[in-house]
């Protein structure tokens, strides 16, 4: 009898839509299994009237999903790669990182209303620290009016909460067939996006050798080393949703260019810096980038918010 792999999700409409982008990635190479989704609720979906940093961050929207796998009631778990703490639980790997879609935040404000047209003082929709302190930093007339709930929850809050905006991924409104709705597209090297934007993560068991080599079909190398490196840097500086955090690495001609950002939730003080690097060393550039920010007093800054204002660029390995 051939096995039926079962993939959890969070019950979300663009969740399980990420879901299916994996099992038909899966049936269309392997169409002898059955698959089967399975819809977990995580204590992120449950909890909406308090912003993630106050209720324990990233992990709350993948440790019901990561509990179920270890203990063998699903198979794979398909993650949004921003949504994961830097390290996944002991007995559980990351076996492939599909394709990114577009890793920029965008606008979709009222009246389709671009970024340098909201009106002064501007009421914007978030609940990421890691964008307020950004738009706050482009400009700190704005007024953030911190929201959860789905993408179309947060659409609606601009009519019922009286926005002039709000701020989403731009891959999950692609996703959800809702690109139309975009105002504005961030630079990504000016708008630093979340680590793993854009990209999903499956997740299975460390021993599970059937699953991994199954996953290496829909694994994208340039995507894996690129949000790895993003994931280094994270771990090394022990962010999650309690301080404005946020990397962006892409690969061109085998060489990583990584992005970090580290703020202080008004924005007033903001550190970045670049480096480049070897694809194949993806966990060591994104260690390097994150050492090299503490020493220049990111590590004031995660623990008091005390940094000047300072952007640089270094290269690693030649």
């Amino acid at each position: 009898m051939m096995r039926t792999i079962k993939i959890g999700s969070r019950a979300s409409r663009l969740a399980l839509i990420q879901a299916e982008i994996i099992i038909n990635g899966l049936r269309e190479n392997y169409p002898q299994y059955d698959y089967e989704i399975i819809k977990i609720v995580t204590k992120g979906d449950q909890i909406l009237d308090k912003t993630l940093d106050k209720i324990g961050g990233k992990g709350l929207f993948v440790k019901e999903i990561q509990t179920a796998l270890i203990e063998g009631e699903i198979d794979l778990a398909v993650h949004s790669m921003k949504d994961m703490p830097a390290e996944s639980p002991n007995g559980l790997i990351l076996g492939a990182i599909t394709e990114r879609e577009d890793p920029r935040d965008v606008l979709v404000s009222k009246d389709q209303l671009s970024w340098n047209q909201l009106p002064q003082g501007a009421k914007i929709g978030s609940s990421s620290l890691r964008r307020q302190a950004q738009l706050l930093h482009l400009n700190p007339a704005l007024k953030i009016e911190p929201i959860r709930g789905n993408v179309e929850t947060r659409i609606k809050k601009i009519e019922t909460q009286s926005l002039d905006a709000v701020i989403l991924a731009a891959a999950g409104l692609n996703r959800l067939g809702l690109g139309d709705k975009i105002s504005y597209y961030f630079d990504k090297e000016t708008f630093v996006p979340a680590v793993g934007q854009g990209a999903l993560g499956c997740e299975i068991r460390r021993n599970d050798e059937e699953l991994y080599e199954m996953l290496q079909k829909l694994n994208h190398r340039e995507t894996y080393h690129a949000v790895m490196a993003e994931r280094s840097f994270l771990k090394v500086m022990e962010g999650g949703c309690h301080v404005p955090i946020g990397a962006f690495g892409e690969e061109i001609d085998d060489t990583i260019h990584l992005t970090g950002m580290v703020a202080s939730a008004d924005g007033f003080q903001m550190i970045k810096d670049t480096v480049k690097g070897p694809s194949k060393d993806f966990d060591e550039i994104g260690r390097q980038l994150a050492e090299g920010m503490l020493q220049r007093g990111a590590k004031d800054l995660l623990a008091e918010g005390l940094l000047i204002n300072t952007t640089t660029e270094r290269i690693i390995g030649g």
